[in-house]
Parts: C-alpha cells; sequence; structure tokens
C-alpha cells in the first residue's frame, strides 16, 4: 500500500486560519482602542476683564524744567566768578563779582544828601511851627505862613526821594554780586574774569538749568491729535494722565524714572504737524539730561473691562480670519470667530465674539478637534512647569 502526504497542504490551511483569526483580534483590539482613546490634553485660561492702559512708544527729547540766564544788573568790570563750572548752585548762591567801588561811593554820597534833606526838614517844620503861632495874632502875614507850609512840604519831599535815591544806590551795590535766580546745575561761565559786564549785552554770564525735574517733549504723528481729543471727551485722557511714563534708552534699556504725562500741555509744530506732548518726570538722581534724546512709553487711554487673551491662543482658518478654541462647561471644544484689537503685553484685545468667564484654549489647539471632550490644564500651573 502506497502513502500519499499532503503536510504542506495541511500547513497552508492551518496557518491562513490562525491569519484569519489573528487579523480579527487586530481589527478587534484597533477598534477597542478607538473606542477608548483618552481625551486631548490643551492649555486653557479663564478670561476675565481687566482694566487696559493702552499706550505707544514713541520718540522724544529731554528739556530742562527750568532755565535761567545769569544777567547782570548793573555794569563794570568782572572781578571774580564765585561757582564751579558744572556744579549745583542754590537759589540766590553767589555767581560773580562786579566791582562795587563806584557803588559803594555812591551809596555814601546818597546816604550824605538824605542827612542833608533831613536837615532841611527839621528847619523847614521850626518855621512852620513859629508861623502857626503868630498866624492868630496878626504877627505874620497869611502868604507868609502859606510860605512855610509850602516849604515844609518840600523838605519832606525831598527826604523821600533821598531815602529813594539811596535805596536805588544800595540796591546797585548788592547787584554787583551777581546771584542765581534758581537751584539747578551751571553750565560754563560765558565770560571771564576781567571782562566788562554790560546790562544791555545780549549774551548771559553763565546758564543755570534745573534738572531734578526735567520735561520730555514726546512728539506723535499730526494723526494723533484727533484721537487724543477723542480720548479727552471720552475722560480717558484724565485716567492716563494719572498713569506713569515709562522712559526708555536708545537702547531699549527703561530708566529708574518715571513721568507724567501733561495732557493739558498739548502743542503742533507748524512746521511738521507733529503733536507735541509734554511728560514731567521726576529726575533726583539726574540721569536725564537736556538734550537727551529718549523714548517714552506714552499712555493714551485706559479700556475698562478689557478681554484679553495671550497671542498664543489666536489660530487663523483657511480664509485668515482669527479663531479662538473654546471649552464649555462639559469640556467640549469648539473653534469660534472673534474680533481682535491691538495687542497689549504680547495679548489680544479681544472685541467681539468671547465672553467673560469662558475658557480659551491657549496651547493644543491642533489637538481640540469641534465637538471633541478635552483634557485642561491651567495655563499659569503650566507655565510654572516650564519654568520649572
Amino acid at each position: 500500500m502506497t502513502y500519499q502526504f499532503r503536510t504542506p497542504n495541511i500547513l497552508l490551511a492551518v496557518l491562513a486560519a490562525l491569519g484569519v483569526a489573528g487579523c480579527d483580534r487586530g481589527q478587534s483590539d484597533a477598534t477597542g482602542a478607538q473606542v477608548g482613546a483618552p481625551p486631548a490634553i490643551v492649555t486653557v485660561l479663564s478670561v476675565k476683564p481687566e482694566t487696559v492702559i493702552l499706550a505707544d512708544e514713541l520718540p522724544g527729547r529731554v528739556a530742562a524744567f527750568r532755565t535761567a540766564e545769569i544777567r547782570p544788573q548793573v555794569g563794570g568790570i568782572l572781578e571774580k566768578r564765585l561757582f564751579e563750572q558744572g556744579a549745583e548752585v542754590k537759589a540766590g548762591q553767589a555767581m560773580f563779582q562786579i566791582n562795587s567801588d563806584v557803588f559803594k561811593a555812591e551809596v555814601g554820597s546818597a546816604a550824605a544828601v538824605l542827612q542833608r534833606v533831613e536837615a532841611g526838614v527839621a528847619r523847614a517844620q521850626g518855621k512852620f511851627d513859629r508861623a502857626k503861632q503868630l498866624l492868630p495874632s496878626n504877627a505874620i502875614s497869611r502868604e507868609a505862613y502859606d510860605d512855610t507850609v509850602a516849604d515844609l512840604a518840600q523838605a519832606k519831599a525831598n527826604v523821600a526821594e533821598a531815602q529813594a535815591t539811596l535805596q536805588r544806590k544800595t540796591l546797585d551795590l548788592e547787584f554787583a554780586t551777581v546771584r542765581a535766580p534758581i537751584a539747578g546745575r551751571t553750565g560754563p561761565a560765558l565770560v571771564s574774569e576781567g571782562a566788562l559786564a554790560s546790562v544791555s549785552s545780549t549774551n548771559p554770564l553763565a546758564i543755570i538749568q534745573q534738572i531734578d525735574q526735567v520735561y520730555v517733549d514726546v512728539r506723535q504723528p499730526a494723526t494723533q491729535i484727533d484721537v487724543i481729543r477723542e480720548a479727552a471727551r471720552s475722560g480717558q485722557l484724565d485716567d492716563a494722565s494719572k498713569v506713569p511714563v515709562t522712559i526708555f534708552a536708545a537702547s531699549g534699556k527703561a530708566y529708574p524714572v518715571t513721568g507724567r504725562a501733561l495732557f493739558s500741555d498739548i502743542s503742533v509744530d507748524p512746521g511738521t504737524g507733529n503733536v507735541t506732548v509734554r511728560v514731567e518726570v521726576q529726575n533726583p538722581d539726574r540721569i536725564l539730561l537736556p538734550g537727551m534724546y529718549v523714548r517714552a512709553r506714552m499712555p493714551r487711554g485706559v479700556k475698562h473691562n478689557a478681554l484679553l487673551v495671550p497671542q498664543q491662543a489666536v489660530v487663523r482658518d483657511p480664509a485668515g480670519a482669527p479663531q479662538l478654541v473654546i471649552v464649555d462647561e462639559h469640556k467640549r471644544a469648539a473653534r469660534r470667530v472673534v474680533g481682535l484689537g491691538e495687542i497689549v503685553d504680547r495679548r489680544y484685545i479681544v472685541t467681539s465674539g468671547l465672553q467673560a468667564g469662558e475658557t480659551v484654549v491657549v496651547q493644543g489647539q491642533e489637538r481640540a478637534k469641534n465637538d471633541a471632550v478635552v483634557e485642561t490644564v491651567p495655563f499659569a500651573a503650566a507655565a510654572a512647569q516650564a519654568i520649572d
């Protein structure tokens, strides 16, 4: 008897059966994986209303709070400079000394004149008193009595004139010492010792600038005048004037000083049409010097109850319209077209399409499909973890 072995055929059948079973099990596992897939994890932020300062960073130039030119009030030879150039001086401090010999002599002369006319008053007073006693008995004429009255009045007028002259000559002597009219920092002396100081000269002896406070004149485009006027009408400038103005160097580094915008002091340059707003800055350490070019972050209004979202929270649809992914109370995500305003501190002001208290996806928008359930992580906590 001859046996025929069909082992290959049997093996193929067994392997085929196992393969079918394996495929069925794989499909079942895949289906199970799809059904039991965990929700996508997204980082979210609950939007709350805020008060936002609207500001622009603009160029400006530093100007002294006050500037005074030192000029002589009397003429004469400058004997001595009494201050250190570039140093701080106090109001009333002596700056220059003009030769005072002539003024001292004039004071002495005026004092002598005053003594003489005062003696004349005494003499006229005596004549008047005697005439007054003689008049009732007709021992003197009425005309003679009237002359004594006039002489006494003239003598008193001479005294008043002499007193005024002495006062003026005394002032001239005081003016021979030229003093600082304000406190501040001096520049270089513009006239040397030995020069003739003249009241009519157009050149000052020196210049003092008060810089413990300074102004920063900030220039804005002419188109901003309408924005400023509207902000003034709406009352936003009143709020903005209370907001500190930050001053920056050309390098972008902020100076350790703050200013206050004087929106009442707005001017327009007739040459360029630019609007200039003056900022008053406290400058106790004299960091800012007149003439320096700086940049100022200028408040132009305050927006209350503003809704802001981080820039990375905004996505765009194929048409370029801005969208936010909103997560409702059931943890379901939905995309929504919104309106965006300006950017403040790397955050968009949302002008439409968003309500206070809603939850916005900040990171992971691509994983949050429409109507899909998501797992949320607070944005602040995620940021803290990233820093750690």
